[in-house]
């Protein structure tokens, strides 16, 4: 299997200089989502002290021509930081610094998703809506073939997999597992991981996060993701259906609820709140990846513990439905649901202000709407 050619350089030489004091300087990395709206950016600067707060980091900027976020004849883009974690490869007292993207009139970059996502969110802060995401993805090796797959075929079919245990149903897990240390060392909340149903798939589970927390975790424990498989020399792929045929696709299954329907009774603002969803299903699966549907409908045949894209469908305990009620919500007449449809290479910005767009501002038709 191929992996990347820097992952084979001796980690031994390197450790030796990461080891060196680095006197009263901190490194702090700035992270931020380029223009794809898919891939994530980095680099690094110096500061005189540790940063206590988000308003100790200076804003920067970058070249937005070279991250399909400007022209190249006026390409300065500006980082503003908006969420600090420590750094796993760096260790304290450097830092993470996860970044909003604005243009040079200081106006949200087209991928900027965060900004009205916050809008939003601040707008239901009374009912306090938790989230909960679960972050489907695949490991390949650097010639985009699943990793620990046979070079001229397939492994066997599916069933020995999903929570699998064992060298011929485990693949990659040194990467999850390092991955799950890099996320708690940082300060991310990480509450849990599984192999998938697809052998070299996996998923990690960020939450129960607050408003606007769920994109800032998710999208930084994707960056750790992509970086701890650097340096094993693979790549995770967020890609929703990464090899055709009888394999399952790759989602981001999307836990929500507000604090009524955490409470005693709660089942009746999770039923009005799925009467709302159907009547805007359309407008969801637009939300719901980066190519307003395109990339969903190649995972969402109504196959594969999927729902068909083109309908909506709720029920308890339904894996097969857009929106699924937990069995133990059913019984308790409480706590949360389910929405299954968000791919995996969603932007967590964009799903979790879809749910409270339509479930707690009661928005309908096609569009959002704006407010001023």
């Amino acid at each position: 299997m191929a992996t990347s050619t820097s992952s084979k350089l001796s980690k031994a030489v390197k450790q030796q200089y990461m080891d060196l004091p680095q006197g009263d300087k901190v490194q702090a990395m700035y992270i931020w989502i380029d223009g794809t709206g898919e891939g994530l950016r980095c680099k690094t600067r110096t500061l005189d002290s540790q940063p206590k707060t988000i308003e100790d980091l200076p804003e920067w900027n970058f070249d937005g021509s070279s991250t399909y976020q400007s022209e190249g004849s006026n390409s300065d883009m500006y980082l503003i930081p908006q969420a600090m974690f420590r750094d796993p490869f760096r260790k304290d007292p450097n830092k993470l610094v996860l970044c909003e993207v604005l243009k040079y009139n200081h106006r949200p970059a087209e991928t900027n998703l965060r900004q009205m996502c916050k809008k939003i969110m601040d707008m239901v802060l009374n009912q306090h809506p938790w989230f909960g995401m679960e972050q489907e993805y695949t490991v390949l090796g650097t010639d985009g073939h699943p990793f620990g797959w046979p070079s001229n075929g397939f492994p066997g079919p599916q069933g020995p997999y999903y929570c699998g245990v064992g060298a011929d149903k485990a693949y990659g897990r040194d990467v999850v597992e390092a991955h799950y240390k890099a996320c708690l060392y940082a300060g991310v909340k990480i509450c849990g991981t599984n192999a998938e149903v697809m052998p070299a798939q996996w998923e990690f589970q960020i939450g129960p996060c607050e408003g606007i927390e769920m994109g800032d975790h998710l999208w930084m424990a994707r960056f750790l993701l992509h970086r701890v498989c650097e340096d094993f020399g693979v790549v995770a792929s967020f890609d929703p259906k990464p090899i055709t045929g009888n394999w399952n696709g790759a989602g981001c299954h999307t836990n929500f609820s507000t604090k009524e329907m955490r409470e005693d009774g709660g089942l009746k603002y999770i039923e009005e709140s799925i009467e709302r969803l159907a009547k805007r299903h359309q407008y969801h699966i637009r939300a719901y990846d980066p190519k307003g549907g395109l990339d969903n409908a190649r995972r969402l045949t109504g196959h594969h513990e999927t729902s068909n894209i083109n309908e909506f469908s709720a029920g308890v305990a339904n894996r097969g439905a857009s929106i699924r009620i937990p069995r133990s919500v059913g019984q308790e007449m409480k706590g949360y649901f389910e929405d299954r449809r968000p791919s995996a290479n969603c932007d967590p910005y964009a799903v979790t202000e879809a749910l409270v767009r339509t479930c707690l501002l009661n928005e309908e038709g096609e569009e959002p709407v704006k407010y001023k």
